[in-house]
């Protein structure tokens, strides 16, 4: 069973929309409850934010049994008029990379 997520205060680059998203083009049949410890979110705020996707257009998802398996729409437009013009397919171009370049190349501190 996955602990709660530590908090952390102060600002950060990427919003929780957009990290839940990235998760999500990782692996589109992720339990709420995996993408919720890789964001290190609740699961009540994940399942809030793919209600927002959703809603918005961003993300459908289908149920096989007990399973969702979730589709991103890649040419979708980013919300904000600062971003106008550039797609979901261009956010996670930069947010979702291999993981095997993530245990190779690791930050520098």
């Amino acid at each position: 069973m996955v602990g709660v997520p530590e908090s952390h205060s102060g600002w950060t680059f990427i919003t929780s929309h957009a990290r839940v998203l990235a998760a999500i083009a990782d692996n589109p049949n992720a339990r709420i409850r995996d993408i919720a410890a890789r964001c290190r979110l609740t699961e009540r705020a994940v399942s809030r934010i793919i209600s927002d996707l959703e809603q918005d257009g961003y993300l459908s998802h289908t149920r096989d049994g007990r399973t969702n398996s979730y589709r991103i729409e890649p040419e979708k437009v980013l919300r904000h008029p600062a971003e106008a013009g550039l797609s979901v397919a261009a956010l996670l171009s930069l947010l979702v990379q291999d993981e095997t370049d993530r245990v190779r190349r690791p930050v520098s501190r």
